[in-house]
């Protein structure tokens, strides 16, 4: 009996002791938190994506509070989480437009063609190893879903065409899907874009047709028609300048193909407001596609039929008397 007290005291004895050092050590040791990291965890989105390069929301905020990251990181959170993070930092953020991402393909199973029938492991990076998959055009999507898994918000889904489509509602930019496609077929745009050459293929002309009805062969058409020289033209591939841009739309309309698209849904009608007109001919000046009317010191109006929506003589007119709206509303 008395070697069991006395165990039992040795024991309780060794765990005070031991107890003791521990909580000295924990705080002589310590290591201080910034409470800045604390405060920006907070105004995370908490989605743990880790677009942002560090291994979740708690990486984020402690590598910005101790300067190694950027304040605007967050891709999900966007804008709005990098004002409230650059406040906590004591820093001004310059507000960015939010980018979605888009598949840059069209080649469905009614457009594309395929040159062997795929039976593997319901992957891209896979399927891609074999003569560069299935499709006949090496460049296009394969639709097996390595996108898809790998999208942590649920924002792509592969159609009953066979091709990867983004909800540009659910998407949040994040990247993860550009990653993770073997084609480098996925790019982040500009939320404001309305217009994508939706085609990344390098291949001549001709070669293009024979894969794909809705592929860009590289005809210029869209060079020529743009007015804004928002567009280039290299390795036989359209590619628009999303910073000069102005959503017009006149190059959709030339494509042959289709290979670029347009919202033709967003697109605008200029409104000129006659209260507010000087009739200084500013906006008709301007104008790329002679759609405005009047001569000077007289009140001009639109000609929507011609009119694009490019805005520039909202920009240009002195009196702020023109205004854009959606067609039909």
């Amino acid at each position: 009996m008395e070697k069991i007290l006395l165990s039992l005291l040795s024991l309780g004895g060794m765990g005070l002791l031991f107890g003791a050092v521990l909580a000295f050590a924990s705080k002589r040791f310590a290591v201080e938190k910034d409470p800045r990291a604390e405060a920006i965890r907070e105004v995370l989105p908490g989605a743990n994506c880790g677009a942002c390069g560090y291994p979740g929301c708690d990486g984020f905020a402690d590598a910005v509070a101790s300067g190694k990251a950027p304040v605007d990181g967050c891709t999900v959170g966007g804008s709005p989480v990098a004002l409230k993070v650059g406040s906590i930092m004591g820093v001004e953020v310059e507000e960015k437009e939010r980018r979605i991402a888009r598949v840059l393909c069209q080649g469905d199973c009614h457009n594309a063609v395929n040159k062997y029938e795929y039976r593997g492991i319901q992957d891209c990076v896979a399927a891609s190893m074999l003569a560069s998959g299935p499709k006949g055009c090496s460049y296009g999507c394969l639709g097996l879903g390595t996108c898809v898994r790998a999208c942590p918000f649920d924002a792509i889904h592969i159609s009953d065409r066979g091709i990867a489509v983004v909800d540009p509602d659910r998407c949040t930019g994040c990247g993860k899907c550009v990653e993770a496609c073997p084609k480098n077929l996925i790019e982040l745009i500009p939320e404001s874009s309305l217009v994508q050459v939706l085609c990344i293929s390098k291949d001549p002309g001709k070669q293009v047709r024979e894969n794909c009805k809705v592929g860009c062969i590289g005809c210029r058409l869209c060079v020529k028609a743009c007015q804004f020289e928002a567009i280039d033209f290299v390795d036989n591939l359209a590619r628009i300048r999303y910073d000069k841009c102005v959503n017009c739309m006149v190059c959709a309309e030339k494509c042959p193909t289709g290979a670029i698209y347009a919202d033709f849904s967003k697109r605008k009608v200029a409104f000129i407001d006659e209260d507010k007109c000087i009739g200084c001919t500013a906006c008709k000046r301007v104008c790329k596609f002679e759609s405005i009317d009047g001569e000077r010191k007289q009140k001009h109006r639109v000609l929507a039929d011609k009119c694009t929506g490019c805005g520039q003589c909202v920009e240009r007119c002195p009196v702020d008397a023109i205004t854009l709206s959606v067609r039909g509303n």
